[in-house]
């Protein structure tokens, strides 16, 4: 599956782009400047998308990137 199918499943299943995920993830404190902080892993990020979204690891890891 192309990178371009996973964002577009993920959007189908919660309603949310990849740019709504991205101020999601500021409001969490997730990121800085737009940028993963240093002190927060990306397993905590996808554990957060999988929890909250419902998303398998292959979707929540994928939108993790975004």
């Amino acid at each position: 599956m192309t990178f371009k199918a996973y964002l577009e499943n993920i959007e189908t299943k919660t309603g949310k782009s990849p740019a709504d995920f991205k101020n999601l993830a500021m409001k969490k404190g997730y990121l800085n400047s737009g940028k993963l902080r240093p002190d927060v892993k990306v397993g905590e990020v996808v554990a957060w998308l999988k929890q909250d979204y419902q998303l398998g690891h292959g979707h929540a890891m994928q939108s993790s990137r975004c």
